[in-house]
């Protein structure tokens, strides 16, 4: 099997779960080893804050063609001898229609930065996550990872047409465009445009155009794509709704389980006997972390399989360590799950959550919280009554979201996912007025009952390694 197609792909766990580490971890051993791409302007400045334990983002800053940019971004956000206890990150400006220069530079570099340290040291090949769902910082975030030659580009959580051609353009740098539709309005949309030219000079070498992978969840979705789509799709990532974080919701009318949770069916299930048909390489995601599941996918005509869940808590996360061990504890005690809330996520769509004490997920926990919206990330754009942009987050708070045209019925049960994972990744935002830091909300696909079968005997943790012999059991590569 060709390097650039491995069995194995990594998932792309955002915010910065899937980081550099584990990307370059699993790249090192022949398989797809994959970056978030969600709120990296917020995780680089934010590591840069703690004082780059390591040297890790500063290394990688060395790499940048224009060190000019680069070390006005040093300058702004590195503290040699990192962030008291109890103080609170920098703030850093929301991603709007026009963002200012400076922070699509952050972006760039953040971007750039992840996957640079990402390819390091080894011949392998790396992608890097986007979510359709955050589009604002998706062409900045793009032109750093092509400008550190990206190999793959994953884009999941919505209908990702016109990505291709933005890859076409962007590695010929050429100015883009993408539409955004906005909330509630027909046909209604807003242009977001880039230039690379106006944030870094250009090479002498060409730029790679990366290849380009939609994360769907239906073959009627997959065939649309590669009818309508801009440009070129070399292959498809089919998402099954026990994979974790978003899920797409159901077709047809959403009905709820006793549990509360949405109820998936038949027409939700992909046709496998037709992955074939569409004429590129496909890799099957949900539920995939065994053996049997990739040796059935070779089986059904699929190049592999796309494992999330295991990776998310292998030793080379980027998820807190305490998070993680948690959680470990809890498999081993039988005393966890997942449950799929239907309203959780501001974006509408289900979204997978692992109860854990002293998280999001605790009734308790979720309601003496503030609501605050200061990263914004999945905030939906809207036409204000003066014809100008607005943006508004069902997470918000209550009262800022209707004045803004929101109804407050959508507002009960959201949850501020932003915030909640950077503190995923022991990036919680210190809240002085209050005494507090920003609690955790974990996700994870519904393998996570099952985290003990990657642990070797005598082992409280594990590593990518592991998972991908594990994973690699009884196949033959070829």
């Amino acid at each position: 099997m060709e390097k650039s197609q491995p069995m194995i792909i990594q998932g792309g766990m955002g915010a910065g779960v899937s980081d550099w580490r584990l990307a370059n971890a699993v790249s090192r051993l022949g398989q797809l080893g994959v970056v978030s791409g969600a709120a990296l302007d917020q995780v680089f400045a934010r590591r840069l804050q703690l004082g780059d334990p390591g040297g890790h983002m500063r290394r990688g800053i060395s790499y940048f063609p224009d060190q000019n940019i680069a070390q006005e971004i040093l300058e702004r956000y590195f503290r040699k001898e990192g962030l008291p206890e109890g103080k609170p990150f920098r703030a850093i400006p929301m991603f709007h229609a026009k963002s200012s220069r400076d922070h699509l530079n952050l972006n760039i570099i953040a971007s750039f930065v992840e996957v640079a340290l990402a390819k390091e040291r080894h011949d392998g090949v790396v992608g890097i996550n986007f979510l359709e769902k955050i589009p604002f910082p998706m062409l900045s975030g793009l032109f750093g990872a092509i400008l550190a030659g990206v190999d793959f580009v994953l884009v999941g959580a919505g209908i990702p047409g016109q990505i291709p051609n933005i890859l076409d353009r962007l590695a010929s740098w050429e100015r883009v465009c993408l539409r955004i539709p906005l909330e509630g309005g027909k046909n209604d949309l807003v242009e977001l445009m880039f230039d690379p030219s106006q944030h870094a000079a250009r090479p002498d070498a060409p730029l790679r155009r990366p290849r380009f992978l939609p994360i769907v969840s239906s073959n009627v979705l997959a065939q649309s794509l590669l009818k309508r789509a801009t440009g070129n799709i070399d292959g498809f990532v089919f998402e099954h709704w026990t994979a974790g974080g978003h899920n797409a919701p159901p077709r047809g009318a959403l009905r709820l389980s006793d549990s509360g949770e949405p109820i998936y069916g038949d027409r939700d299930v992909v046709d496998r006997g037709k992955l074939k048909d569409l004429g590129v390489p496909c890799w099957m995601a949900g539920g995939t972390g065994t053996p049997e599941a990739l040796q059935q996918a070779l089986a059904d005509g699929a190049a592999g399989v796309q494992v999330g869940t295991a990776f998310a808590f292998c030793r080379e996360s980027g998820l807190d360590s305490k998070l993680r061990r948690d959680v470990i504890d809890a498999v081993r005690s039988h005393s966890t799950g997942v449950f799929t809330d239907p309203v959780a996520s501001p974006t509408g769509f289900p979204f997978k959550v692992v109860p854990v004490p002293g998280s999001v997920s605790e009734d308790d926990v979720y309601t003496a919280r503030e609501r605050t919206c200061d990263l914004g990330f999945l905030r939906h754009p809207y036409r204000r009554p003066d014809g100008t942009v607005g943006y508004r987050c069902p997470a918000e708070p209550v009262d800022d979201y209707v004045e803004k045209g929101g109804k407050a019925e959508d507002t009960e049960g959201r949850k501020c996912l932003c915030n909640a994972l950077m503190a995923n990744i022991g990036m919680g935002q210190a809240r002085p007025s209050r005494d507090a830091v920003e609690p955790p909300l974990v996700t994870a696909g519904t393998d996570v009952a099952h985290l003990e079968r990657y642990l070797l005997e005598g082992a409280d943790e594990y590593s990518a390694a592991d998972v991908i012999n594990y994973l690699l059991t009884g196949v033959m590569q070829v």
